[in-house]
């Protein structure tokens, strides 16, 4: 718990990431006494391989291995730091390699498409299918994670200057530009919003309520109008993977994409480099000298 509260209150860890940690170590705890393990410095790096290599044998996948590897490394030199524990039994672990998936992405087109759905498609109060056209516009147009959208309040939004403040993993705040279509409809929604009154947090998105959508509110209305518009269902990650991937194919500029991400390493960013061969062999064509004669 010394450690939870750490990565919570010093590192400043989502609650998400907590949690994770959490199950992950209690797995960890579990294996332990079930081999009559009871105190740290009794773990040593062969019963963490043995750990790993029964977690592999229940089919969990690689990054769910990579994962508990790396709460385990964090927790041990936890320990180390304030003398639990003499060395990290971990560091001599290998994580197990996995194929790395490319991240799902959607193409301009389908992009268009689900971008074309209007708020009075439906029968239902347009007040609040403006404010979904306002949060669709906004994650692809400013590439979010969808806590980071969940947790946005009024005074994030600068329309004046085409730019929203963004609270993002560690507590790290960045600035993002808003697409103009974004911003008209944002204008639109607290317009709407200011008439309805402020709420308790002055969240810029809220439910019917008057309190701040949850994550889960806002990805089922979103695999609504994916349905709707492109007949499977979108997750959000999906939009923010999408506007990463078509920005960098339109600039090439990786390291303003990792700002606008919020990616601590570049290396992260480096995974939307997955240019399709049409595009290469357009820049090709443009730029080498012996494509032009």
């Amino acid at each position: 718990q010394n450690f939870l509260d750490y990565l919570s209150e010093e590192r400043l860890y989502s609650r998400h990431t907590i949690d994770a940690y959490r199950r992950d170590l209690k797995i960890f705890s579990i294996y332990c006494q079930s081999r009559g393990v009871a105190r740290p410095e009794e773990v040593d790096t062969a019963l963490i391989r043995k750990f790993i290599a029964d977690q592999n044998r229940k089919g969990l996948k690689t990054t769910t291995l990579q994962r508990r590897l790396s709460s385990l490394r964090s927790l041990f030199s936890f320990l180390r730091r304030r003398g639990v524990s003499s060395d990290n039994p971990v560091n001599a672990v290998e994580a197990p390699r996995g194929n790395k998936r490319l991240p799902a992405t959607l193409s301009v087109d389908q992009m268009t498409t689900l971008l074309s759905w209007k708020p009075d498609d439906t029968n239902e109060p347009s007040e609040w299918h403006v404010r979904d056209k306002a949060i669709l516009e906004l994650f692809y147009s400013s590439g979010l994670r969808l806590a980071e959208l969940v947790s946005l309040n009024l005074v994030d939004i600068h329309l004046a200057d085409r730019l929203v403040r963004v609270t993002g993993k560690g507590n790290k705040t960045r600035l993002v530009p808003i697409g103009r279509k974004a911003c008209k409809w944002l204008s639109d929604w607290i317009s709407i919003r200011h008439r309805q009154g402020a709420g308790v947090d002055d969240a810029l998105f809220v439910n019917c309520r008057g309190g701040r959508m949850s994550g889960r509110s806002i990805q089922n209305r979103l695999a609504q109008i994916a349905i709707k518009q492109l007949g499977f269902h979108v997750h959000p990650h999906m939009l923010r993977h999408s506007f990463a991937s078509h920005l960098l194919e339109s600039s090439g500029n990786l390291r303003a994409v990792q700002e606008m991400l919020g990616h601590a390493d570049i290396s992260t960013t480096q995974i939307y480099t997955h240019l399709d061969f049409q595009h290469l062999a357009k820049i090709y064509d443009r730029a080498h000298p012996r494509a032009k004669r």
